[in-house]
């Protein structure tokens, strides 16, 4: 499939000896100058926020930057709102923001003007898993119960923290798939956030939740109001998800991945792309990073600038053909 190029970077014509010496000193100089605005494009509680704020207390706890990055919460779209204003900030070395599969699947379905290759990839950093959560007290004990009541009543509704044909919802329609159901016959409820949709569960106002594992583990366990049915991940996960079920240990022969990572405004310079790959490499090393990937049941996956940019290309093509089999994509 033939890719749009991705837009690079604008530099002043020098001649060659020249150019070489000062982009050298500059991508070894270049540090930020202010605080970064680091935007999560949804509402405190789900995977962006939770990916923004724990990368930005790690930073400031190891003392890995001189400036702050300061976590922004911009709601709406499935992330579309936050693209828009970021897109109008380009060329700013100091604003970033959270990525993950919406990135790619919002645009796909019409949702969105703007596209990955509209900004700069900066770095992947993980990769996470889809978790289906019930109500504490639900009848449904297991995947099985969960969708011999949605075949029998199509009205029921799954719950998630993303727009109509972004990640959640491909998700789940791929898990019903599965379970030997229409993928397009889910009845999916999108929230403007994974802390909405958890909360309307609770309320009662939906069976069920489609999120990110660990965006919810710090919901479960002893107490809780919500209860774990299973998660999409190949093997068991860690820390507070061991007791989990994975999907395919149910008979469902079905895994998903939620890659997450940061991308920048339009056209950042290089070297400050430089900076913050390695400032990212460096807190993935860290002891407080593993700590917390291991709280969240994250699993690292560090890409720099260009792995990332061409794996963007390759999840656009991916993509689009799943939501062709939806009925979903973009004409």
């Amino acid at each position: 499939m033939t890719m749009l190029p991705l837009k690079r970077f604008a530099v002043l014509a020098l001649p060659m000896a020249a150019f070489a010496m000062t982009t050298s000193a500059s991508a070894q100089e270049w540090t930020p100058s202010r605080s970064i605005e680091f935007v999560a494009p949804a509402n405190p509680g789900g995977g962006w926020d939770t990916l923004v704020r724990t990368m930005s207390r790690v930073i400031q706890q190891e003392e890995l930057a001189d400036e702050s990055f300061a976590a922004i919460n911009v709601p709406g779209g499935g992330g579309a709102v936050a693209w828009a204003q970021v897109a109008r900030d380009s060329g700013n070395p100091h604003k970033l923001f959270a990525t993950s599969p919406p990135m790619i699947l919002v645009p796909l379905a019409g949702a969105s003007r703007y596209d990955h290759t509209d900004f700069t990839p900066i770095a992947r950093i993980n990769t996470d898993y889809s978790i289906i959560l019930v109500a504490a007290d639900s009848e449904y004990q297991n995947l099985d119960d969960l969708f011999a009541a949605l075949k029998e009543n199509p009205s029921l509704s799954v719950g998630g923290g993303s727009a109509p044909g972004s990640m959640d919802h491909i998700s789940v329609a791929g898990l019903a798939s599965a379970a030997g159901m229409e993928a397009s016959s889910v009845n999916y409820i999108p929230f403007s956030g994974g802390g909405d949709a958890m909360t309307n569960l609770m309320g009662g106002h939906i069976e069920a939740v489609i999120g990110g594992a660990g965006e919810a583990v710090g919901q479960l366990g002893e107490g809780s109001q919500l209860r774990a049915l299973g998660v999409s991940s190949a093997e068991r996960l860690g820390g507070g998800l061991a007791d989990v079920p994975t999907y395919q240990e149910q008979g469902y022969d079905y895994t998903f991945d939620i890659w997450r990572g940061v991308m920048g405004a339009p056209e950042m310079p290089e070297e400050a792309v430089e900076y913050y790959e390695t400032l990212f490499a460096e807190m993935l090393e860290t002891d407080a990073w593993r700590e917390a990937s291991d709280q969240l049941g994250w699993i690292d996956a560090y890409q720099d600038s260009d792995a990332f940019a061409t794996f963007l290309d390759e999840q656009q093509e991916q993509f689009s053909s799943v939501l062709t089999d939806l009925g979903l994509m973009r004409q």
